[in-house]
């Protein structure tokens, strides 16, 4: 069918319904309003084909719901147009994914090239060397001499009272 003599085209609204399509029963395609007790069908929702035969069975009365361009056309599913933003979100939505994938895995690796390096400087061990002093002739050692006797200096203990060193006697 040409877009001027679509049904689409030539759908007028007498008294738009005020219910709410999230509460009511169904699909995307239809639900049923428990106010009017009628099915809803959602035009938007359908192929241009479909809507279409839906229009041209009903005779004028039905309930729909459905989304009305600027220039009159009315929206349905496997309009270019509506593919196309889909596409284009899609597409924007996709990328910004990836893009902070990859700009978190670099940032992991990075760090772990870094946790590397500095592993690598711990291992190395550092070796100091402290100069030696020049010595002239010999060095003296400490003197030997009379080793205390190790009895002589440990005090002795009785039953009941201390005995000193003085009352060895």
């Amino acid at each position: 069918m040409s877009a001027q003599r679509s049904p689409l085209n030539q759908i007028r609204i007498a008294s738009p319904c005020s219910a709410d399509w999230a509460g009511m029963y169904g699909n995307e395609r239809k639900r049923f309003c428990g106010e009017c007790k009628l099915n809803v069908y959602n035009l938007s929702g359908m192929t241009q084909a479909a809507a279409e035969e839906l229009l041209q069975r009903s005779e004028g009365r039905l309930c729909v719901r459905f989304y009305r361009r600027k220039d009159g056309t009315v929206l349905t599913a496997d309009c270019p147009v509506g593919w196309a933003r889909i596409k284009t979100r899609t597409t924007l939505i996709a990328t910004a994914a990836l893009s902070a994938m990859l700009t978190m895995m670099s940032g992991l690796i990075f760090v772990a090239t870094l946790g590397r390096l500095a592993d690598i400087g711990r291992q190395l061990p550092v070796i100091i060397e402290r100069p030696q002093p020049e010595v002239m002739g010999a060095i003296a050692g400490p003197q030997p001499g009379p080793s205390p006797s190790p009895i002589a200096e440990v005090e002795r203990y009785n039953v009941g009272r201390m005995i000193n060193k003085s009352d060895k006697q």
